[in-house]
């Protein structure tokens, strides 16, 4: 058994262990012939001392390897072999080491994926498998683990082709004849054909759609129940999604392997009739609202029944009218402004609903104190002044959809600060990092498909483009401004609808009805702000916090700085909800945690800037 600092071959140092089990062990190690000494992954097969069982495998590792060799190099998503060999009747693979972390740090026990970012999931998992099938190849061993989302690109990358395991199954029986002594694979992602020895393209199918309902549940798949009359997998009760989608995740994980897909071929041709059409590409201008001044509150009219009143757009002034930017080698003072915070509370009818809901329209609090950071060709970033104060952060108990991690509700200090008034869109990203990654295209739309690093990178360069500390906000920040003073689930009251919020209008929450799903991000602004004066604080996109993310509020800071430390210090927080999700994941309580290096369509960020006083 290879040690820490062997080389095999006078070429492959092991630097550690990486895993252990009954087929062999697995080493991290550094190719030393190659410039920069590379990372890669050593694969030792234990030996067998009988002899017919020696000669069995090394057959079956010499043809196991040469398809793994061919595998590497038709994608760029399986790991590369770079060699096999043979030493004293042991067996080794060396290949390609992917730095990035396995999908169950993104399919989490507890916590449901969207059915958008789902199906953008399995489709992602299906093109990769396609690969392996058109090449008549099992894998045998689909599951979270087994997929890694590589850092440098995002992809998802299939590994463990268990060619270890293929030759620990095959045993020699008296007769000198071989066959399968054990079942490849993984309880929960097995299906039965697989779990007998006799494994079909269509058992690599049922993992991959055990694995998406494990997504849309956050159940693990020994967690759901079978029909006991024909085991079919009972699992439709815990998820909300289309009967589209039901239906083929229902195919892919039908007992009998016939009712199938047969390869991942098929199942992806299914899949991609399930995505939304390629939206035609707008970028409406956005208005520029005026800076507010300190005023004689306006007279508030009374809504009539059954009539919406929504608080309309500001109109765009013009460009010469524009508030020039502070200097930048002068700090920005935080100015004790004279806060005045109004509200309306109306009584908002849906036809056809028969029922009638309470709606808070937030008025803005009245502040004097605002900036316009200039970007650059026409492009501005604006900042509004966020008082100090002491709110209680967390969801209470009672609150419908809430976690578990949004407990315990405790008291929070937050002091001043400036916040943006929008999400970063994508005009602003491409400002300061000069590409666009974003999946729905639109100068006024938020910039999405952001890992955490390149939202702390975009801040980077900001603060040194401008001269002043730009950051992401701490998730205390992040609540406290989204609240805006108020303790209901919403900064609009008890519920929202689509007129006020972009989410999935087919799932609302508490006693309203269903509304729009527009299936896309939005251009920030054209929803009614909070009274902070900030937009899309509910929904449009998820925003990344600069917190790591921990399970609970037990031993958070309580002075409005971010949590920094966790059991997974790569894995960061987000807030605030998203176009692909139900009302529910829009409440101003909620909390995610992400992989720091995963880009979504549903993912970006905003700012913030502490003054110096």
């Amino acid at each position: 058994m290879p040690q820490p600092g062997d080389i095999l071959r006078s070429r492959y140092k092991i630097i550690k262990i990486l895993g252990s089990g009954g087929f062999g062990d697995t080493y991290l190690a550094q190719d030393i012939d190659l410039p920069g000494k590379p990372k890669c992954v050593v694969k030792h097969l234990k030996p067998n001392p009988d002899p017919k069982v020696l000669e069995i495998v090394r057959r079956l590792f010499d043809s196991e390897a040469q398809v793994l060799y061919r595998l590497g190099n038709d994608s760029d998503q399986i790991p590369r072999l770079f060699a096999h060999f043979e030493e004293q009747g042991e067996f080794y693979l060396v290949q390609e080491f992917i730095d990035g972390q396995d999908l169950s740090h993104e399919i989490i026990p507890g916590e449901k994926l969207t059915e958008i970012a789902a199906i953008k999931l399995l489709q992602e998992i299906l093109e990769i498998l396609a690969v392996v099938h058109k090449q008549n190849i099992i894998h045998r061993d689909i599951k979270p683990q087994n997929l890694m989302r590589r850092q440098q690109d995002g992809k998802i990358v299939l590994i463990d082709f268990g060619a270890v395991k293929e030759v620990e199954a095959m045993t020699v029986n008296t007769q000198g004849q071989t066959s399968l002594s054990v079942a490849i694979g993984s309880l929960g992602y097995m299906p039965s054909e697989q779990a007998a020895g006799r494994p079909k393209l269509s058992s690599d199918v049922y993992a991959v759609g055990m694995l998406g309902i494990q997504a849309l549940t956050g159940l693990q798949p020994n967690e759901l129940p079978k029909d006991p009359n024909d085991d079919e997998v009972i699992w439709r009760n815990r998820a909300n999604v289309t009967e589209k989608l039901a239906d083929a995740l229902n195919k892919m994980v039908s007992y009998y392997f016939r009712d199938r897909y047969l390869s991942a071929v098929e199942a992806l041709a299914a899949i991609k009739l399930l995505q939304p059409p390629p939206q035609k590409r707008v970028t409406p201008t956005i208005p520029i609202p005026q800076p507010r001044q300190r005023q004689t509150p306006p007279t508030v009219p009374t809504p009539q029944p059954q009539q919406r009143q929504v608080t309309p757009p500001p109109q765009p002034k013009p460009q010469q009218q524009q508030q020039a930017p502070p200097p930048t080698s002068t700090p920005t003072k935080i100015i004790t402004p004279n806060w005045s915070r109004r509200k309306v509370i109306q009584t908002v009818g849906f036809a056809g609903a028969g029922l009638g809901l309470a709606i808070v329209v937030p008025r803005l609090w009245q502040s004097n104190s605002q900036f316009v950071e200039d970007l650059g060709n026409g492009v501005s970033l604006e900042m509004v002044q966020i008082p100090g104060g002491t709110f209680t952060m967390g969801s209470p108990a009672g609150e419908a959809e809430r976690s578990s991690d949004e407990s315990p509700q405790h008291e929070v200090t937050v002091p001043g600060f400036f916040m943006g008034k929008y999400e970063i869109t994508q005009e602003q990203y491409q400002a300061i990092m000069g590409t666009n990654p974003a999946n729905f295209k639109g100068e006024k739309r938020p910039v999405e498909g952001v890992s955490w690093d390149d939202a702390v990178e975009f801040c980077e360069k900001l603060s040194q483009k401008t001269g002043k500390p730009y950051r992401l906000p701490s998730e205390a920040e992040w609540e406290y401004a989204c609240r805006a003073g108020t303790t209901t689930p919403f900064y609009f009251g008890e519920t929202i609808t689509t007129d006020l919020v972009n989410y999935n209008g087919n799932f609302p929450y508490g006693a309203a009805p269903k509304g729009e799903y527009r299936e896309q991000t939005t251009n920030v602004g054209i929803f009614p702000p909070n009274s902070f004066g900030l937009y899309d604080m509910c929904g449009n996109i998820w925003e990344w916090c600069e917190d790591v993310y921990n399970d609970s509020y037990r031993g958070a800071p309580t002075d409005g700085s971010a949590w920094l430390t966790s059991s997974d210090n790569n894995r960061k927080l987000m807030s605030g909800g998203s176009w692909g999700d139900g009302a529910g994941y829009c409440r101003s309580a909620i909390r995610l945690g992400r992989w720091r290096a995963n880009r979504y369509n549903a993912v970006g960020f905003r700012v913030v800037a502490v003054a110096v006083a």
